[in-house]
């Protein structure tokens, strides 16, 4: 990751490792300005406020490694919006903000848009910081989660809703009110009639174009083949002739030197070849005929296959199609009363195939949030929060509420202190207890995927796609903990570490020795001008580090073997 004039912030460079990375420093030493550049490039709203006092512009950007069952995604959004995909399995994100709002957005050094990073951010990474709304907690997210914990597969629900919905738009289509269908009865004969007439072809209009090229440039094509003609075959001084001529006297060299027996059958190929060139450009030459009224009607033919392009697709082969389906449209129309039937019969066995496959969702969903629950309810306890956690799930088999994921709604639901009722959790928990509660949810989630991993009747596909890793950032989720809650808290961004990179932010030394990489983030006066900067610690440094947030400014010898003796138990 790679910070550029950004807040306090003149120049700044620091790649992350796998596992669980910490960060640590003094309060206001910055530590929360390297997560909020990183919301940047997961689609931010950003403002000219960032930009360093004296510089033009900030610049943010970071390299992703791809891998596993999130490539697929990632290659398919990249398609969507015409950028390409790196050679090397990385994703490259640059943003800049320039004075006065302005800003531009790179994916893999290509010009993008805001959109298309937060199109590509679920993908990628999630933040869970301090003071953060759930506003991406809605519901398809509340039931990815529970999917992911279910380890559930979606492929039948979402092919068999597809199936339905398609069958279910043909059937509005033919039942549209008596006016509207003669209105686009006309319509649809007066296209199909069009389309016919013009006896399209399949490639017509490229092979038209290149005829016009040599319609329009027909004299100077003919004179620039007659020309090579002569050179290579016909005039006195020609390619060929100048070659036979020096075959005469290789033919008398060999005679005598039988060595240049090869060098006479080079210039017999090159003769050859050349003469063969020259009757090609002579045989095109005599093919060639200069004729205003055939390139009137070319132009003409262009002119017509064009209009069709521009009022039924951009390309021919779309033209075509379209014509084909406008006749199976009027067809429908046509017999409507016959395929309404057959359509109706084939929408309610469509209907019932989706709801078998809903239905058979909703029950391993359901199975999943009761056990998901526990073992959140357990984890939040651990984290110093005596909570009751829920989950809420309704289902609705009305086809109002039909969906490519389902009939199911879900709500996660919690009471952060005992006798409160339970509510939603986006509307209660904030600060430091969502991001606990989302750590919880997080390393639980992880916990059941893992379990599935172990199991031998899982499908190949759904291992492979454990193979994904993302990055999660947890900032400052130590507020108001300490003691055994903090420790619980490391022991649980250690597990959550080892399916995914984890960044967190923290004041407490409990949690910072658990870190399999720890960065300290420093601010320093130098020039009259406040910079920050980050550092990898290890060994020594590392158990200064924690010592000073053992003991504050000052060290002491107790500190330092206490720091020690922390590092060494949770490694």
């Amino acid at each position: 990751m790679r910070l550029e004039n950004y807040a306090v912030i003149d120049h700044l460079v620091v790649e992350f490792g796998q596992g669980l990375n910490l960060l640590t420093g003094e309060t206001g030493a910055g530590k929360s300005i390297l997560v909020d550049a990183l919301a940047l490039l997961l689609g931010d709203k950003a403002s000219s406020d960032v930009i360093r006092a004296g510089a033009q512009r900030a610049v943010v950007s970071a390299v992703f490694e791809v891998e596993g069952a999130a490539e697929k995604p990632l290659v398919g959004i990249l398609e969507a919006n015409g950028l390409d995909e790196s050679d090397d399995g990385t994703l490259i994100l640059r943003r800049e903000i320039a004075a006065g709002g302005k800003g531009r957005v790179f994916v893999n050094n290509q010009p993008a848009t805001v959109a298309v990073l937060r199109l590509l951010a679920p993908h990628l990474a999630t933040i869970h910081a301090q003071n953060e709304s759930l506003l991406s907690f809605d519901g398809p997210a509340r039931l990815e989660l529970l999917d992911a914990f279910a380890g559930s597969q979606l492929e039948s629900v979402e092919t068999t809703y597809a199936a339905w919905k398609e069958i279910r738009t043909r059937i509005e289509e033919l039942e549209q009110g008596e006016q509207d269908r003669l209105r686009l009865v006309d319509l649809w004969i007066f296209q199909k009639r069009e389309i016919e007439e013009g006896r399209l072809q399949s490639g017509e209009d490229e092979r038209l174009e290149g005829e016009k090229r040599v319609l329009a440039n027909a004299e100077r094509i003919y004179n620039a083949a007659m020309n090579a003609f002569d050179l290579l075959y016909e005039g006195n001084g020609s390619t060929a002739s100048s070659l036979r001529a020096a075959q005469k006297q290789i033919e008398e060299l060999v005679r005598y030197e039988p060595k240049f027996q090869e060098a006479l059958a080079a210039l017999e190929t090159a003769r050859i070849s050349v003469e063969d060139v020259g009757a090609s450009v002579r045989d095109y030459a005599g093919g060639i005929h200069a004729s205003p009224e055939h390139l009137a009607q070319v132009e003409d033919r262009l002119a017509l296959l064009d209009r069709l392009k521009r009022k039924y697709g951009p390309t021919l082969d779309e033209v075509i199609q379209f014509g084909v389906d406008v006749s199976r449209k009027l067809s429908e129309v046509e017999n409507k009363d016959e395929i309404l039937r057959g359509l109706r019969a084939e929408l309610a066995k469509a209907a019932g195939e989706y709801l078998r496959a809903a239905r058979a969702l909703s029950k391993k969903r359901a199975e999943a949030a009761r056990r998901l629950e526990k073992l959140v309810e357990a984890e939040i306890n651990d984290l110093a929060m005596k909570s009751a956690f829920r989950i809420e799930m309704t289902s609705s088999e009305e086809e109002g509420n039909w969906t490519g994921s389902g009939i199911d709604q879900v709500v996660y639901m919690i009471s952060t202190n005992p006798g409160e009722p339970l509510r939603q959790l986006e509307h209660i928990a904030s600060g430091g207890e969502l991001s606990r509660v989302m750590l919880a949810l997080k390393a639980s989630v992880e916990a059941g995927a893992r379990e599935r991993v172990k199991t031998p009747a899982l499908s190949q596909k759904a291992r492979q796609g454990r193979g994904t890793q993302r990055t999660l950032v947890f900032d400052e989720i130590d507020t108001g903990i300490g003691g055994r809650a903090a420790e619980a808290v490391g022991k649980k961004l250690k597990s959550l570490a080892r399916s995914n990179q984890v960044l967190c932010v923290t004041h407490l030394p409990q949690i910072a020795t658990f870190g399999d990489h720890h960065y300290v983030i420093e601010k320093k006066e130098s020039g009259g001008r406040t910079r920050t900067s980050i550092r990898a610690v290890t060994g020594e440094e590392r158990t200064e580090e924690v010592a000073r947030m053992l003991s504050g400014a000052k060290l002491t010898e107790t500190s330092r073997k206490h720091a020690e003796q922390m590092i060494k138990a949770n490694a």
